[in-house]
């Protein structure tokens, strides 16, 4: 789905500046805002039946609310603004304060652009007085719709050069619009008359491919002219055809072919008519330069090999090659609906290293994602090796040493992260990988012959998921504001289409990681799309009995004995953090099957309510806590999402079920490792009272004890941290959400081994897999799993909490926590009613404590008052506990 690109561009600085810019609360003209269509902005492509509608109010005015709207469809947007003629479907005045809605007209047609509106009544009754328009555009709607055929190069799986593909074509008349349709088995990048198509990268997403895959849509209206035309396609292998040999045997996937697409491009002209160019058995095919390509480990180019205008008019292609026609990879070919890849940050070169003419290693001064793009001059046939990693070792030189264990080359031709590219000698001469990314912060360069290298000679890029920024942090802390934006750099690092667990040494959709990071990517980034698309890899890697592997998409590995509910918890936990972030029912009664059979088979091997099913706290310092405890814990967790889920679903026979399975379970737990006289779970350990005190495993009665006894553990173990990735993830919620937030934000901002700031003081800009820097294994310097302190922000120290009864920030739990040790902290998220504010500040001997509630919202504020302290606002003594309607506040504790 790819808008105009200078509305892209002018439609993202206003969403930004939009999301971090406070609104005054002066009168203006009320009016529904930052209308969404399946959480896009105007997308094309669109196959959903009865696609989602989303707004915002416009209303800066206190307790402003939504009592009732309207919204109203239709394919001439003209007619809707003059509300001429019969809209496609009217909602009618719905009295009602819900800024989400799906579709419910007559059956959409494909192929067609409708237009939407939606007038909102205020908290006076009075109708908006700006009635925005927004569209959408459906896409292939069914299979059926499809005209063109699966082609391929009639080549092998082993064949390395990457297939160019061409054809010519006559636009004959005068042209309205365009839209090209493009599915693949692999990687492309399409071409319209010589420029490539869109700004995406790695299109389409990676899926179980034969069970699913994705097409994506364009407006190629303005890449079209009358008269002669080509359209040029240009496959990569991705993780279709994986060549590279590795661990998780993706070179044996049950999917694997040679890559292999299918187009549709839909020509609309002026007279009404349509015309489809379409890939069929009359396009023609050669070796492009691309000379080898592997989404794991590099890609080799050949600028000698280069066919200048390949993809334009009039190129002479009477030597290449007809092609082969395919079946389709899978039965459903279904719309990629979702935020894009795309080289979203432009990273210039620190420092560089001159070791000789022929050897050179630059700096990024920061660990990203990505690819390095090059320019120089060199002689015919020079070979520059372009070799990418995290690491140097003490002679200067690239250390791949942490990242590369997991590789099994079969002989030396393609080597680690380390991209090939051979001059041509024709002046200056450029090359960026296409078909491969990478996680790497140096960059070394080696040639044949001597070259002459700068600064400026390489830039980085960095690609990830181009998800909307959702929050900030900001604080007097340098620690906080560097342990942030570290967690930011890794979540983004890590969202290529689906959640993985490093950008270079796996790039696996590791379950585990996945759901420890999923609240900190909600409160900092729009994401609902890529877990989305998660979700349903999930469900296509299911099997019948309810067993989810460790990784997914996946080729077969991770359907082992580890593959548990502290890793593939995933099935529940990341659709119900979905509901509670975006009040959005839909992902999770979609996955309400899969939960089910997940459950059932947890049950079936656990018949005593405890389980010894999963990996464990993965990556501890030194101590371990029981795999049984902890793999029950989630378990517990699983049943709980699933009871819950069943009684918003009104399936009331499940609630009443999987309720009381989830007290079995947690009288289990609790009866085995529960000291109640002491309040001590297991020996005491840090993970072990941290994940009872987060999953609610503990008896209210003992709640705090429970607390206060991992707090003075914190303390006996000095005021550092003993816990794996399980441990992490509850830590620092289990103290703050449980009257120790002091202990907690010194755990946090500890500087010293083990702790997260250790790797801060160690030059850090993301963060690590292991609290040891120096530890032989487990160690790459990019991974998510202990990603969760960049949630604890907005939540231990922000106060900004989901409410269950009123999900998707429609009710907001503001439980701020005004640490001692730190003076100023801002916490601002954009859900989805609006931008909420949490910031304090220390004066004097008071506190100034500023919110922000957005219209149609509400919360339900928990001054944490010390002793002798009370809430003020306005003169006006508050209660502990406040409830307040939208709008902006100032309140004063002391």
């Amino acid at each position: 789905m790819i808008p105009n690109i200078n509305k892209l561009l002018f439609g993202s600085l206003l969403l930004f500046f939009s999301l971090f810019s406070i609104p005054s609360f002066s009168q203006q003209p009320i009016h529904a805002v930052q209308l969404q269509c399946e959480y896009l902005v105007n997308p094309i492509g669109i196959d959903a039946a009865q696609p989602r509608l989303a707004w915002k109010l416009k209303d800066n005015r206190r307790a402003a609310v939504q009592t009732a709207y309207q919204v109203r469809v239709g394919t001439d947007s003209l007619a809707l603004v003059k509300k001429e003629g019969s809209p496609v479907w009217d909602s009618g005045k719905v009295g009602s304060s819900v800024q989400l809605i799906n579709y419910a007209g007559k059956e959409l047609e494909p192929f067609t652009k409708y237009y939407w509106q939606v007038v909102i009544w205020d908290k006076d009754g009075k109708p908006g007085t700006l009635i925005p328009v927004s569209s959408f555009e459906t896409g292939m709607q069914k299979m059926g719709n499809w005209k063109g055929t699966w082609i391929s190069d009639n080549k092998d799986i082993n064949k390395l050069p990457a297939p160019y593909f061409r054809k010519g074509f006559s636009a004959s008349k005068k042209i309205k619009s365009a839209r090209a349709y493009m599915a693949a088995a692999g990687l492309y990048e399409l071409y319209l008359n010589g420029a490539k198509v869109g700004n995406h990268r790695l299109d389409p997403m990676y899926t179980r491919f034969d069970r699913r895959n994705l097409y994506v849509s364009y407006d190629v209206t303005a890449q079209i002219k009358s008269g002669e035309n080509a359209v040029g396609v240009l496959l990569g292998n991705g993780w279709y055809n994986h060549q590279s040999l590795a661990v998780w045997d993706f070179d044996k996937a049950p999917w694997r072919g040679r890559p292999t697409f299918c187009l549709d491009l839909r020509i609309t002209y002026i007279d009404g008519s349509t015309e489809v160019v379409v890939s069929d058995d009359t396009w023609k095919s050669d070796d492009s330069p691309i000379i080898f390509n592997s989404i794991y480990t590099a890609e080799h180019y050949d600028a000698r090999k280069e066919q200048k205008g390949w993809n334009q008019p009039g190129f002479d292609d009477r030597k290449w090659k007809g092609i082969t026609l395919r079946a389709a990879p899978s039965n459903q070919i279904v719309s990629q609906v979702m935020h894009p890849i795309r080289n979203v940050e432009v990273i210039p070169v620190k420092s560089l290293k001159k070791f000789n003419d022929t050897t050179y290693v630059f700096d990024l001064g920061r660990n990203i994602a990505g690819v390095t793009e090059i320019k120089l001059k060199g002689d015919s046939g020079t070979r520059l090796s372009i070799k990418h990693g995290e690491r140097l070792l003490p002679n200067g030189r690239l250390d791949l040493s942490n990242i590369d264990v997991y590789y099994r080359p079969k002989d030396k031709n393609d080597p680690f992260q380390t991209d090939i590219f051979i001059l041509n000698g024709q002046g200056i001469e450029g090359f960026m990988a296409k078909f491969n990314y990478k996680g790497f912060q140096y960059v070394e360069v080696t040639s044949s012959k001597p070259i002459n290298l700068n600064k400026e000679s390489i830039i980085g890029h960095f690609m990830h998921s181009d998800v909307p920024v959702a929050g900030k942090i900001q604080t007097s802390s340098a620690m906080v504001n560097k342990l942030w934006t570290a967690t930011n750099n890794s979540y983004l690092s890590n969202l290529f289409g689906y959640p993985t667990d490093c950008p270079q040494r796996e790039k696996n959709g590791w379950t585990g990681d996945g759901h420890f990071a999923v609240e900190t990517g909600l409160y900092n980034f729009d994401g609902i799309t890529v877990y989305e698309k998660w979700l349903a890899d999930h469900q296509d890697e299911q099997q019948p009995n309810g067993v989810l592997p460790d990784i997914i998409p996946t080729g077969g590995w991770g359907y082992g004995k580890s593959n548990g509910t502290d890793w593939t918890s995933t099935i529940a936990i990341i659709p119900w953090n979905i509901y509670l972030f975006y009040g959005d029912s839909h992902l999770l009664r979609s996955c309400y099957p899969n939960i089910k059979s997940y459950v059932d088979y947890v049950t079936q091997i656990s018949p005593n309510g405890l389980t010894t099913w999963g990996r464990g706290d993965w990556v501890p310092v030194k101590s371990e806590s029981p795999l049984e405890y902890t793999s029950s814990v989630y378990y517990y967790a699983d049943a709980l999402i699933l009871a819950k889920a069943a009684k918003l679903f009104g399936k009331i026979d499940d609630y009443e079920s999987y309720t009381a399975l989830a007290e079995k379970i947690k009288k289990a737990i609790n009866d085995k490792y529960l000291n109640r006289t002491d309040g001590i779970y297991g020996t005491g350990l840090q993970t072990e009272l941290s994940v009872a005190l987060l999953w609610g495993i503990v008896p209210e009665e003992l709640r705090l004890t429970v607390a206060q006894n991992l707090a003075d553990r914190v303390k006996a173990d000095n005021m550092h941290l003993d816990v794996g990735v399980l441990g992490a993830k509850a830590i620092l919620n289990a103290l703050s959400e449980n009257g120790q937030a002091d202990i907690a934000y010194k755990l946090a901002v500890q500087d010293t081994y083990p702790s997260w700031g250790w790797w801060i003081v160690n030059g850090a800009t993301t963060l690590y897999e292991n609290w040891n820097i120096q530890a032989e294994r487990d160690i790459s310097l990019n991974h998510m799993m202990f990603g969760e302190i960049g949630g604890w922000f907005f939540k231990g120290l922000g106060g900004i909490m989901t409410d269950e009864k009123a999900p998707g920030f429609k009710n907001i739990r503001l439980m701020p926590n005004f640490v001692a040790d730190l003076n100023e902290f801002e916490a601002r998220h954009e859900g989805p009613f609006g931008p909420i504010q949490s910031s304090w500040k220390r004066k004097g001997k008071k506190i100034v404590y500023e919110v922000s509630i957005p219209p149609n919202s509400s919360a339900t504020i928990h001054f944490p008052v010390q002793t002798g302290q009370s809430a003020w606002i306005d003169g006006e003594k508050l209660p502990e506990i406040y409830q307040a309607s939208a709008g902006k506040y100032t309140f004063e504790i002391l």
